[in-house]
């Protein structure tokens, strides 16, 4: 069983970085929602993720392959183009705390996939 170099567990890594990247943004944009001219930031993962498992999949597809397009996704950081209000500020609170609390049923829902990960682990060490 090689479950701590498995592609899933690579998955679960990468999604963890991405919605803690994505709660910091959260965080930024509120702080932030006063400020005249701020532009809303948000993380992108999901669309580069899934285009570079495609391309991997129609190459070979192997573990090893799709592995290495998981590993090479990146994590992007971008501003909204356009803002909400007079004061050019892009930050809709409302959508944010939505947002916020979205994230953070993700990220248990992501700490629970790891625990079970590691308990399976745990107990085929222990056996």
């Amino acid at each position: 069983m090689n479950c701590l170099f498995e592609n899933s567990t690579l998955m679960l890594q990468k999604s963890m970085n991405y919605l803690w990247i994505k709660q910091s943004c959260i965080f930024d944009n509120i702080a932030n929602a006063k400020t005249p001219g701020y532009k809303q930031k948000y993380a992108s993962f999901e669309e580069s993720l899934d285009n570079a498992i495609r391309s991997a999949a129609k190459q070979d597809g192997t573990a090893s392959q799709i592995r290495s397009a998981i590993d090479q996704t990146r994590i992007e950081i971008e501003e909204a183009p356009q803002s909400v209000r007079a004061d050019d500020n892009g930050v809709d609170i409302t959508e944010q705390s939505v947002e916020l609390a979205r994230n953070g049923y993700q990220l248990q829902y992501v700490m629970d996939a790891i625990s079970s990960d590691f308990s399976i682990l745990r107990a085929a060490i222990g056996r």
